[in-house]
């Protein structure tokens, strides 16, 4: 990265660092912390290579502010021959020209250029939404997979604490043979769920270190208590439409598409070019100094150029309103799925509770020897499945609440929205 990418960088983390302040982001025990997350995220590819939009936007004003017009210096020689006195006479001629850009093309230039800026703060902005989103799901995928491998575990440890009450059971001749051997297989088919989860759990752990080298990950994912959302979902629609970089980014492409479709406008009046010449002739002896003026005649292709940038014009709004509707459509099924997830996680949890009970009572009722060992497996088993289903769900109304927060820029800053939405 040369210097001057270095300064974009360090001026955009002054801008986040100051944002941060503003927006009080919190941090939350289950994710990685505000600093952590700001560094992956400046440091992911696309994120970097939308700093160096930002420098080719930066660049592009400066080229539109001083126009394409340039200075050009004419000159020529020649030599004359007088037939009636045999007279080689020598001329030359110098001259210097240039284009004027009429002040509304000036004015028009000076906007795009500016509006190009724009767009290119709009594009990190939203390369910065997007990394999140990244990150985000990446690490939900790997807190899934391991809290996966931790409910696996756990059923390998408790069915092997099993295959201990159905051994002694067996020795003392309360059991028949045939039991500790289905202990044994139901220990062996947990066994192999759990090598399973760990492999998907080291992938998903390969998957988020290789996006993200430097992201580090705690020994074991910690899972927040879900918490309900406030407020209805105009409220996160308001919030999710005030500065999201995608419809910035829109509405920039739109207003130069607009300002393009002006500049073509301009452009059926052509400049005219100023031109201050120099002749000497017959040897020096007679010279002469002149100004002209040059004014091209305008035809069919600057008309057909003028409809064609109305209509990319056009075309531009209409994108921007199809991403207005998308977003609202997005949020309004993230704030859906948040609290239809919420609601699911209380009822498992409260399914998982009633069916771990039910597995003890079971388990203790075989250990008297009330119960036959088939029932007590089915319940482990169900008691398992609904433990895992609770963990699972947990962390998708976990994801689901941050997703939406990120969404709303009230999770993890993602672009200096004061610059950015005023332009």
């Amino acid at each position: 990265m040369n210097m001057k990418l270095k300064w974009i960088a360090a001026a955009m983390a002054a801008g986040f660092s100051l944002h941060t302040q503003a927006a009080e982001f919190r941090e939350y025990p289950d994710l990685p912390t505000q600093q952590v997350v700001q560094q992956v995220l400046q440091n992911y590819p696309s994120v970097l290579a939308a700093q160096s939009g930002i420098q080719a936007g930066e660049a592009v004003r400066e080229r539109l502010d001083a126009g394409s017009h340039e200075f050009n210096v004419t000159g020529g020689t020649a030599r004359r021959r007088i037939k009636d006195s045999g007279d080689n006479l020598r001329d030359w001629n110098v001259g210097l020209e240039r284009a004027l850009r009429l002040p509304r093309k000036a004015e028009l230039d000076s906007a795009l250029g500016q509006q190009t800026v724009v767009l290119a703060q709009n594009g990190y902005g939203d390369s910065m939404h997007e990394a999140g989103r990244k990150l985000l799901s990446g690490w939900f995928a790997w807190s899934r997979e391991r809290s996966r491998g931790e409910q696996w575990q756990q059923q390998v440890d408790v069915l092997k604490q099993q295959l201990d009450v159905v051994t002694r059971r067996v020795k003392a001749g309360d059991a028949a043979q045939l039991e500790e051997e289905l202990a044994r297989a139901a220990l062996m088919q947990a066994e192999i769920e759990l090598q399973q989860a760990k492999l998907r759990a080291d992938n998903a752990t390969s998957s988020l270190k290789r996006h993200f080298p430097s992201l580090p990950l705690p020994p074991k994912p910690l899972a927040g208590e879900p918490q309900p959302l406030p407020r209805d979902l105009a409220y996160w629609l308001d919030l999710g439409l005030d500065h999201n970089h995608e419809l910035l980014l829109a509405r920039a492409e739109s207003k130069i598409a607009q300002l393009s479709a002006r500049r073509a406008d301009a452009d059926r009046i052509p400049d005219p070019s100023v031109g201050l010449h120099y002749l000497s002739e017959r040897n020096g002896s007679e010279s002469v100094t002149g100004v002209s003026v040059t004014i091209p005649l305008p035809g069919g292709a600057r008309r057909a150029a003028s409809a064609e940038a109305s209509a990319r014009a056009e075309m531009a709004t209409q994108r921007e309103a199809l991403v207005l509707r998308r977003l609202e459509a997005d949020i309004s099924a993230v704030y859906n799925n948040a609290k239809a997830s919420y609601a699911s996680w209380q009822s498992a949890t409260a399914a998982s509770d009633l069916m771990q009970r039910n597995a003890d009572k079971m388990a203790r009722a075989y250990a008297l020897g009330e119960l036959g060992l088939n029932d007590v497996l089915l319940a482990r088993r169900q008691a398992m499945e609904a433990r895992l289903a609770a963990a699972l769900v947990q962390l998708e109304s976990a994801e689901s609440r941050y997703r939406l927060l990120l969404d709303t820029h009230q999770l993890w800053p993602l672009g200096n929205e004061a610059e950015e939405g005023h332009h």
